[in-house]
């Protein structure tokens, strides 16, 4: 016995009350119960839609689809990652390469500068600040899609605020650092200095490109993707 599409549809309902939000993780998951529930069937024909569905349910464990999303998440910020040092590389191929090395005096002077820290201090608040004003938009947005049972896809969450994550909490930590311990930079070895110029000159290659770049790369990417996003943005 085949399912219906209604059918289908009710697997959906039941995988986003299970907590289960991307819809990729959703289609992974409607499938293989979908299948499941088929082969439930040839084995006991007379069980209901919902009884085979609970019993295929069940199969997942206590925590049900927790380790399934789990597992897709982390191989999806494994290609989120990729995707990063993808546009990454591009700022150190010419002409980028003349903007970043540009990037990395600035730092370096600036370093050597006395009370170089407040400069510092002022440099993370402007990016906290800006990660913070880039966060609220995309939870603005998908909690819109959200509203109007609009399909989101994990990679499309990522691209919006797993940035923030990282990013965001590398920021917050060096304001921290540098706001409780004072340090003055001027007084640092030179190496010290190039060696903290280049970390920060690579931050800020990372907040643009994960601000700027992914966003606007957005549609590119998850099409490429995801097969059937394309098809959803028709509908």
């Amino acid at each position: 016995m085949k399912l219906s599409e209604n059918q289908i549809d009710e697997l959906y309902k039941f995988t986003r009350k299970q907590y289960v939000y991307y819809y990729d993780v959703q289609t992974e998951l409607v499938d293989h119960l979908a299948n499941d529930i088929e082969e439930i069937w040839i084995a006991q024909p007379l069980l209901t839609f919902e009884e085979a569905r609970d019993t295929s349910f069940k199969k997942f464990g206590v925590f049900g689809f927790m380790d399934v999303v789990e597992s897709r998440q982390k191989a999806m910020n494994k290609r989120y990652w990729k995707i990063i040092l993808r546009f990454a590389k591009e700022w150190f191929t010419i002409p980028k390469i003349v903007i970043t090395f540009s990037v990395f005096l600035l730092f370096f002077s600036l370093l050597q500068i006395k009370y170089s820290e407040y400069i510092f201090l002022a440099t993370l608040l402007v990016l906290i600040t800006l990660e913070g004003i880039n966060t609220y938009k995309v939870r603005k947005e998908h909690k819109q899609k959200e509203l109007k049972k609009e399909k989101i896809f994990l990679l499309e969450e990522m691209l919006g605020t797993t940035k923030n994550t990282y990013t965001g909490f590398t920021f917050v930590n060096l304001f921290n650092l540098a706001n409780l311990t004072r340090f003055d930079f001027s007084h640092l070895n030179i190496y010290w200095i190039f060696a903290i110029s280049i970390v920060l000159t690579l931050l800020c290659i990372l907040f643009y490109v994960s601000n700027y770049i992914l966003p606007a790369k957005a549609e590119e990417l998850l099409e490429e993707t995801y097969p059937e996003y394309k098809l959803s943005k028709s509908l």
